[in-house]
């Protein structure tokens, strides 16, 4: 019905002359802020973890795109690192839906996307090195969204400790990191004792298992 009723007045907007149609606009509606309750400290850190996840998103794509060239082959390593990529947007959309339930994201919202992305390497000496750098990235996700959840948890004097934040990113988000970490440990390990006791072929196997999601 909702969805009706705004299909009208764009209906009817479209319809009236142009000389009216600049007056034909719908405002934002006037909302009492107090609602908003978030800690201005809490709010930054949180918009600069979605960049940092976006950074993320961007390097795992990097990653993908690399061992998908012709020149390099890796199938395997290239659709893991697409999934990785997907995670950490998915990651970054769901930070950016809590600021918006908790009405800390409704000014400069431009900031959290325009903004320059860097990403360190476009290129890695093998799957190993990469996967060492993605665990590395991970490390680095996680140790920011620890760093949020010490300080939402005690932000300063007179100031409310953020539970339902703290208590979302512990539950949400580090137990996730913490298994992708081990995942990526594991990953690493494997892939280093094949290449150790099969040499380059160690890794064409691994890429195998990795297509076919056997490890």
């Amino acid at each position: 019905m909702n969805f009706i009723y705004g299909f009208l007045i764009l209906l009817g907007c479209l319809s009236i002359t142009p000389e009216v149609y600049s007056t034909c606009t719908i405002n934002e509606a006037r909302i009492d802020v107090k609602w908003v309750d978030m800690v201005g400290t809490c709010t930054k850190r949180l918009k600069d973890q979605v960049k940092l996840e976006i950074s993320a998103s961007m390097t795992y794509l990097a990653m993908s795109a690399y061992f998908a060239r012709d020149s390099i082959s890796r199938p395997g390593f290239s659709k893991f690192f697409s999934h990785a990529a997907d995670e950490e947007r998915d990651h970054a959309i769901k930070l950016i839906e809590y600021l918006l339930m908790r009405g800390d994201v409704t000014e400069n919202f431009q900031e959290l996307l325009a903004f320059p992305l860097k990403v360190s390497s476009m290129t890695w000496a093998d799957g190993s090195a990469a996967l060492k750098s993605a665990l590395a990235k991970e490390v680095e996700v996680t140790t920011n969204i620890r760093s949020i959840i010490k300080h939402c948890e005690n932000p300063g004097e007179n100031m409310k400790n953020d539970y339902h934040l703290v208590d979302w990113l512990t539950g949400d988000f580090l137990d996730e990191q913490y298994k992708g970490q081990r995942d990526l440990a594991g990953k690493y390990t494997t892939l280093t004792k094949m290449m150790e006791t099969y040499g380059p072929i160690g890794e064409f196997l691994f890429d195998k298992k990795l297509l076919n999601g056997e490890v």
